[in-house]
């Protein structure tokens, strides 16, 4: 790393007090810094803004206040409670973790590094922040926000995600780490990047450490961190099936417990050039009546669109009888069950109440 162990204290020190007066230090996961608390709150922090992670949060510990509970919950129950937030991967890790921590931790969230990155879903910087917030361990982060400042604070060129440029990234984390105050200043950089550091109309009259910026010297800010090289995204197309039963109940299948929205409920999906009364009729076991479509909806994915083309159809005949029924139920939008929704199904139900 280019300066000196006096420079990473001066960062610090006028990082940390920057945090003092201007930090966020009323956020619901900061009351009590529990391992638990701080582990969920970083899991559904990863990719999602902290306004939208509040009530997910609030809403999931009253539901969930120890790990033993929500180890102990069904994986329908947790992912009710994370629809509409997205990544459900997290979801499924956060769950599956909390099965391991009471099997094989006695309950209690491990206390050491290479414990806590062997859980699923948890990487080296989420780990570290954990561990640094809850119990003052000394350990590095590295989020969005982190590579954000430490790519202007030093103009690094190149996409943060390329190995070469991480490792550089980590290097320079790991030196400015400082060896007391580790929640707060772990808190704080995440707070620099989130609400004064930020992608686009950074606040750099704002920065507490702008004397420090290389990028800002050389009136560059705006050019980094290099953005990720662009892709065109490949676009899937696939009929989504809302068939009404006489009750006015919507068929909704589970979907396989890995892979896109894995254990999520969906409506049935059928490729677009299928016909969809034999569709209905040989895989559903189903006749139904009329068709209607409705508007394209596009949901994104991180690697591809989707253009979902919605079809809404009643029963035809008095069974709702459906084949291979096992993982498959009868969805009253009125008095909804409590099940784990993708967002567009959720969007598509909430259109038909």
């Amino acid at each position: 790393m280019s300066g000196s162990n006096n420079k990473s204290e001066h960062f610090s020190s006028l990082l940390l007090s920057w945090f003092d007066q201007h930090g966020r230090h009323d956020l619901p996961w900061q009351d009590d810094r529990s391992p638990y608390r701080v582990w969920v709150s970083e899991i559904m922090l990863q990719q999602t803004q902290v306004s939208t992670v509040i009530p997910y949060f609030e809403r999931f510990m009253d539901r969930f206040p120890t790990v033993t509970h929500l180890a102990a919950a069904k994986l329908d129950e947790v992912l009710h409670l994370w629809t509409g937030l997205g990544y459900y991967a997290r979801a499924r890790n956060l769950h599956k973790a909390a099965q391991i921590i009471v099997t094989q931790h006695a309950g209690c969230f491990p206390a050491v590094f290479d414990d806590v990155v062997a859980l699923p879903g948890i990487g080296q910087s989420t780990a570290g922040a954990i561990l640094a917030q809850s119990m003052g361990q000394c350990h590095a982060i590295l989020d969005g926000n982190v590579k954000r400042v430490l790519t202007r604070l030093h103009e690094i060129e190149g996409w943060p995600g390329q190995k070469a440029i991480e490792a550089q990234l980590w290097e320079l984390a790991e030196a400015y780490t400082p060896d007391t105050r580790l929640a707060d200043y772990s808190q704080a950089i995440m707070d620099l990047g989130a609400t004064v550091c930020t992608r686009g109309k950074p606040r750099c009259q704002d920065c507490p450490v702008v004397e420090l910026c290389q990028a800002y010297r050389q009136h560059s800010v705006a050019l980094y961190p290099t953005a990720k090289p662009k892709k065109t995204l490949p676009v899937r197309q696939t009929h989504m099936l809302l068939l009404q039963n006489r009750q006015g109940q919507f068929l909704l299948q589970q979907r396989p417990p890995t892979g896109i929205w894995g254990g999520l409920w969906s409506f049935p999906e059928c490729p677009l050039d299928t016909d969809i009364n034999d569709w209905c009729r040989s895989r559903l076991g189903l006749v139904i009546g009329p068709i209607q479509t409705t508007n394209v909806l596009r949901h994104t994915f991180s690697h591809f669109h989707l253009d979902i083309y919605p079809i809404r159809a009643s029963l035809k005949d008095h069974t709702d009888h459906v084949m291979d029924a096992a993982a498959t139920v009868w969805y009253n939008t009125r008095q909804p069950d409590a099940l784990g929704l993708p967002g567009p199904v959720k969007q598509l139900l909430e259109h038909l109440v």
